[in-house]
């Protein structure tokens, strides 16, 4: 793969093949466009998988996106890709199979509502399309409860509410610095009922069946939202990478969408 500059030097990408179709890969949380290309990789055609804003080689946004602010960057990207191939093929077929896990998937998701002309299908896999029922949210510790409305008084010091979000924070929250922090709270605490009601292409979930992430519950609710086709494979004895414990089964289903 060659690694690429698109969109103004906003994503970069690796980009492998030739022509149609042309798949897209976006990754999760924490991770980069490495973490997709087992998953990606082999497929027909042109293969690029993307670095998101923050990730990887591509610098950060300038201010905190959720991920419908990532699929308008990422819309971008995918239209340059779509115009390079039919120049190159001398054939144009106009949209593309997105192939998302965890955060690249609700981009996916989003960018797929936004601009269905753009996107022949999605292959998703260990997504937080949904808010997750209240039997299985769960709620930060109260102590840090107390801390986060005393701070938001004045009454508990930054540099204490930092050390309390440090402790009781999510490993991914601990990691996140400047914007990126911000990104990551901002998309938390986001819902795509809307966006997977308005899809327009087939759709295919694939869950690990011990994700706590984005627990089996999340992708079953979001299939009876799917208008589309939808299918839905739930991987025994898999948790939240169920991309990178069962990359065949990613390129299985999008073949199939490419079929």
């Amino acid at each position: 793969m060659a690694l690429r500059s698109l969109a103004q030097g906003t994503v970069f990408a690796d980009v492998a093949g030739s022509g149609w179709p042309l798949v897209v890969g976006l990754h999760g949380w924490g991770r980069d466009r490495a973490d997709m290309a087992p998953a990606v990789e082999g497929l027909p055609g042109t293969v690029a998988v993307l670095d998101l804003p923050g990730a990887g080689s591509s610098p950060p946004p300038a201010e905190a996106w959720g991920a419908r602010e990532y699929a308008a960057a990422v819309a971008l990207v995918v239209e340059e890709l779509i115009a390079d191939v039919t120049k190159r093929s001398g054939e144009g077929a106009n949209r593309a199979l997105l192939v998302g896990h965890s955060f690249g998937g609700r981009v996916a998701v989003c960018l797929a509502a936004q601009r269905p002309e753009l996107v022949s299908g999605l292959v998703l896999a260990g997504v937080p399309l949904l808010r997750r029922t209240e039997q299985a949210a769960a709620k930060p510790a109260l102590g840090f409860r107390l801390a986060r409305a005393l701070h938001r008084w004045h009454l508990v010091s930054d540099a204490r509410m930092e050390a309390l979000r440090q402790r009781y924070g999510s490993a991914d929250y601990a990691a996140a610095q400047g914007v990126m922090r911000q990104v990551l709270v901002r998309s938390v605490g986001e819902s795509y009922d809307d966006e997977l009601a308005r899809l327009e292409c087939p759709v295919a979930l694939v869950w690990g069946a011990l994700d706590t992430a984005a627990p089996v519950d999340v992708a079953q609710r979001a299939e009876a939202l799917i208008p589309t086709p939808c299918t839905l494979d739930v991987v025994d004895a898999v948790g939240h990478d169920v991309h990178t414990a069962r990359p065949d089964l990613l390129r299985d289903r999008a073949l199939a969408l490419l079929a």
